[in-house]
């Protein structure tokens, strides 16, 4: 095949190529949770849709972005998330892995955690006990965990999971979010490489805004909710 047969083919699909690109960085892409470490909010598997312009548009939305090193960290119409939002984001450790997290803490806010109990700007955030629970570690594998419901301090509130209070992610002093970056949690918090966790070393460590690719709003398909329907069935 010579290259004008080549292009002959290829040209009529470009529209639907642009456009495709057009639609995930500019204003809305699906994404696939890869662990664990949202339960109970989200499980391994959960097919997820986020909303790109929710803060703003930055050059970590493009599909390339992971490939140009040299890629400036532009973000224009700029909005800082709501502290519970449920973000999805590239990893600052590898750009080319997509993470989500839940927004705990932001610019100016002062964090500490102590015996799993997470402080913001000196006040320990609710929980209310809401019985045991399955805590799946890896696909298939699930070991008992405590469900917590956890209250932000503007009411909002969130289901959390925890295996211990006195793991070595429990404890963290008090520190201030720095301009520009957030402090991000998973929901299996005893399962969740986040915010308490260094980019050096695996984890997230504390967000830069840049690497934000939009807000989580709805779970398009879960297969472990699939699994339950055929076994009721």
């Amino acid at each position: 095949m010579n290259l004008r047969q080549i292009l002959q083919k290829t040209l009529p699909a470009l529209p639907l190529l642009v456009g495709a690109s057009f639609i995930h960085s500019a204003l809305g892409a699906g994404y696939v949770v890869p662990s664990a470490s949202m339960e109970p909010t989200l499980e391994i598997g959960d097919e997820i849709i986020a909303v790109v312009p929710s803060y703003g548009w930055g050059t970590a939305n493009l599909p390339f972005a992971a490939q140009i090193p040299a890629l400036p960290h532009l973000r224009i119409f700029t909005r800082l998330p709501h502290r519970g939002d449920v973000v999805v984001f590239r990893a600052p450790a590898n750009l080319n892995e997509t993470w989500v997290k839940r927004v705990i803490g932001l610019p100016g806010d002062r964090v500490a955690l102590s015996n799993g109990h997470v402080f913001l700007n000196g006040k320990a955030l609710p929980w209310h006990d809401k019985g045991l629970e399955q805590a799946e570690l890896t696909p298939g594998t699930f070991t008992p965990a405590r469900r917590y419901e956890e209250t932000l301090p503007d009411g909002t509130h969130h289901d959390i999971l925890k295996l211990t209070t006195a793991g070595t992610l429990d404890t963290v002093s008090t520190f201030t979010v720095p301009a520009g970056q957030l402090f991000v949690m998973g929901d299996n918090r005893d399962d969740s490489a986040d915010s308490r966790v260094p980019a050096k070393d695996g984890g997230v460590g504390l967000l830069p805004v840049w690497n934000l690719q939009g807000k989580a709003v709805t779970v398009l398909f879960s297969w472990r909710n699939l699994k339950r329907l055929l076994l009721s069935v």
